[in-house]
């Protein structure tokens, strides 16, 4: 695309971008700090341990857990690995997959959650619900739907690009 295609955003669309992503990145680092301060570690390992708690036998496959967090491979398993370290899940062979790995959250990950949880979700609803009237809280959810939506085809056309590119490096 040459720039004469490129559609610039105009000044309203210019302020209201630099406005959303100065509000997603302060809550995300304000989450991050609180999770960190109070559970002793960092938003993403929680969400990796929210998305074990919901998944069924509390565990999940890898590549899953990676496509669901969002995460390269190599980034996810670099998390894991802290996690296990501290006991808050375990990884085992996945069955009839000798390459394959499944993490599992352990009864200590679980508790961990459990602690963690009631701290966060106070975070989450005066930082966030809270200032916005309910008018404003329907529109933020059609709004984030809208977006996800929108992203989704090309969420799934980069996981199938990426998975592609794995499959080439370990047949090399």
């Amino acid at each position: 695309m040459n720039e004469s295609e490129t559609r610039w955003l105009t000044a309203d669309e210019q302020k209201i971008w630099r406005s959303f992503m100065q509000a997603f990145k302060d809550f995300n680092a304000h989450l991050d700090r609180q999770l960190r301060r109070d559970s002793g570690m960092p938003v993403a390992y929680y969400e990796i341990l929210v998305i074990l708690s919901e998944s069924s036998d509390h565990s999940l496959r890898m590549g899953e857990l990676a496509e669901l967090v969002r995460s390269s491979r190599s980034r996810l398993s670099h998390a894991v690995a802290a996690l296990e370290k501290a006991g808050y899940v375990s990884r085992c062979p996945a069955d009839g997959d000798r390459r394959g790995a499944v993490a599992r959250l352990t009864a200590e990950g679980m508790s961990a959650l459990e602690e963690a949880a009631p701290g966060h979700v106070t975070e989450v609803r005066e930082r966030l619900f809270d200032p916005l009237t309910p008018e404003q809280v329907r529109a933020l959810g059609e709004i984030a739907e809208a977006v996800a939506t929108g992203m989704r085809p090309v969420c799934e056309k980069a996981l199938a690009e990426d998975a592609e590119e794995a499959v080439a490096v370990t047949e090399v």
